[in-house]
């Protein structure tokens, strides 16, 4: 099981559930667990190790070439949104350190007359490793179709149509982001593999949380360490989902911490998936959301793209 508190989930009590009653209740569980943590595990989730081994396998040979290969796949000006960012550069919002990671932007491939294409960058696949496409594409494609999963259960509890939120990510400008996490030198080293923090967009799918590092901050201000189980996608709220709900879902501030001794020298890697809302989809406030005890935190609506940039800008992307 799981360390700690947060609990994890079998998505198959919904998705095969064998009846209303029992899908009902899996709603509520799976809504009540976001409503306390803003994150959650999710077993039985259908991608297969093989998926997820073989984009593992790719991700590492491309962060093991030079770094001279690799940063001709960085693309200056673009705030990272495709293609290779190299250590060094992200930041936590408020931090002083930047992040000991490097990093690759793997987006939606989209039609190039898209209304989108001017704020949704063609994806850039490294020469050197042909299958990256393939390969990392497919992991992309699993991860969207379980997050859409996920989103019709929010919907749901939110009593809200089950397409409501699937509709507006159609077309999303989500994010599939294989992360390098180097060997910790010793000595005193003020920066960590990522500052506390939360995420930008609608709700993040984290393939990999079975390597220690990740903590998850309580509502009593605890660091709670979440080592999930290999076979476990952890799944939490982003910050767009947070302002749509009037918080009731929380976007929890979490962190992935240096580990301690020999540990520290040895490399880390994990892949996030981050889901977004249709670039041009508004991020204001549910009115179901709004009640006397929960008044509206944000009277002014946002596009998507919008957001997104301001965040970006605070991260030192942009």
């Amino acid at each position: 099981m799981s360390q700690g508190p947060i609990p994890t989930f079998d998505i198959g009590e919904y998705t095969h559930a064998e009846s209303a009653a029992s899908r009902a209740a899996f709603v509520k569980k799976l809504g009540d667990a976001y409503r306390e943590w803003g994150f959650a595990g999710i077993r039985n989730h259908g991608i297969s190790a093989e998926t997820i081994d073989a984009a593992y396998d790719v991700f590492k040979a491309f962060f093991a070439l030079p770094d001279e290969v690799k940063k001709a796949y960085h693309l200056p000006g673009s705030g990272g949104a495709r293609g290779y960012t190299p250590f060094g550069i992200e930041t936590a919002k408020g931090a002083t350190h930047f992040d000991l990671k490097e990093f690759y932007h793997i987006g939606r491939e989209i039609p190039r007359d898209s209304k989108y294409a001017d704020v949704m960058q063609a994806n850039v696949w490294p020469a050197e490793l042909p299958e990256f496409k393939t390969i990392g594409y497919a992991l992309f494609e699993s991860l969207d179709a379980l997050g859409n999963v996920i989103l019709e259960v929010l919907a749901t509890d939110l009593g809200l149509a089950p397409d409501f939120f699937v509709e507006r990510t159609s077309s999303g400008n989500s994010i599939l982001r294989p992360i390098h996490y180097p060997p910790i030198p010793e000595g005193d080293v003020p920066n960590v593999r990522a500052g506390e923090h939360e995420d930008i967009n609608l709700i993040t799918l984290l393939v990999g949380a079975s390597a220690e590092g990740l903590e998850v901050k309580s509502r009593k201000g605890e660091w709670v360490p979440f080592t999930a189980d290999a076979d476990t996608i952890v799944v939490n709220i982003g910050d767009m989902l947070q302002r749509l709900t009037n918080h009731v879902y929380p976007s929890t501030t979490h962190r992935v911490v240096n580990p301690k001794g020999d540990s520290a020298r040895a490399p880390r890697y994990s892949t996030p998936f981050f889901l977004h809302l249709n670039p041009d989809a508004s991020v204001g406030v549910l009115p179901s959301t709004i009640t006397p005890d929960n008044p509206s935190r944000y009277p002014e609506a946002i596009t998507a793209n919008e957001y997104l940039m301001e965040r970006l800008r605070e991260i030192k992307l942009v």
